[in-house]
């Protein structure tokens, strides 16, 4: 249903497009990877005077496990770079701080080990193992390059915050 017949273009990154207006909050949060980001990050979010986007990961039936491991599974998105969390605040940058936030520790996963969990991406390993492999590959390099682009935007001094680019 979803992996056989699904996309074959990677994953839009809808935090990076918020942050590139440059003045809305942006947080991306996992309940299940931490609920202290999560919490501190919808404090902010309210807090914030302008329009603020809280992209929070949501496990579904429709992924394909035990709703019981979807807290687990969370962690497992975000150990393996699928699903970093991040905070970008606007308003730091007006009081001269860095307004880009990384939150996630370096990805110390694969992301066949969360993907793989989902029967949603395993069922392809069965129906078509070597388009499931290219697949795997290319999801993999674009979370490689996702993590350098936020690790860019976090070493930013906040005079030079550029989001885009």
């Amino acid at each position: 249903k979803f992996a056989t017949a699904g996309k074959r273009v990677g994953k839009k990154d809808l935090a990076l497009q918020a942050i590139s207006f440059g003045n809305v909050y942006v947080a991306q949060i996992a309940m299940g990877a931490t609920a202290q980001q999560s919490l501190l990050a919808m404090r902010e979010a309210e807090e914030y005077e302008g329009p603020s986007l809280l992209l929070a990961y949501s496990h579904c039936i429709a992924h394909g496990y035990d709703m019981g491991d979807g807290m687990k599974q969370q962690k497992l998105a975000t150990a393996s770079g699928y699903w970093p969390l991040i905070r970008f605040n606007p308003a730091l940058r007006a009081a001269g701080k860095k307004p880009f936030v990384l939150d996630s520790p370096r990805p110390s996963i694969p992301f066949k080990d969360y993907a793989y969990n989902e029967m949603r991406y395993k069922i392809l390993t069965r129906t078509n193992p070597e388009d499931a492999e290219k697949l795997l590959q290319g999801a993999q390099e674009q979370i490689d390059r996702r993590w350098q682009t936020y690790e860019h935007l976090q070493n930013q001094e906040p005079a030079k915050f550029h989001p885009v680019g």
